[in-house]
């Protein structure tokens, strides 16, 4: 039980997935992993903020916010990254868990000559 607490957890950090594409499966894991951009804004002036990842977690950067000194924010998520938010912006990467729905075309012909198309879907 004491020796738990030094065992690593060797989970994939999709490192190889390329950060310029929406989503990509990684070629490490096999998982679909989305690139998502977020920005972080004071909720009473909105201003951006500064802003990193903390134990999957997004946090600020300082406590208090340097234009009106409060300690409220929220997240914002972006569709994209632009220039101007490149210092701003909180890049993730996020492990999409897929339902795998199998679809199954069967060809069914009857005596008469016709063919008609199935679909099954589990």
């Amino acid at each position: 039980m004491i020796f738990d607490f030094f065992i690593t957890k060797h989970e994939c950090t999709h490192k190889n997935v390329p950060v310029d594409v929406e989503e990509a499966y990684c070629p490490d894991c096999g998982a679909l992993v989305k690139n998502k951009w977020y920005l972080v804004r004071c909720a009473c002036c909105n201003i951006k903020r500064k802003a990193h990842i903390e134990y999957s977690h997004i946090k600020t950067d300082t406590k208090f916010c340097p234009n009106c000194g409060s300690t409220d924010f929220y997240v914002e998520e972006l569709s994209g990254i632009n220039f101007m938010d490149v210092h701003y912006a909180v890049f993730k990467k996020v492990v999409i868990n897929q339902e795998h729905q199998i679809t199954r075309q069967i060809w069914v012909e009857e005596e008469c000559e016709e063919q008609k198309l199935l679909s099954v879907k589990n």
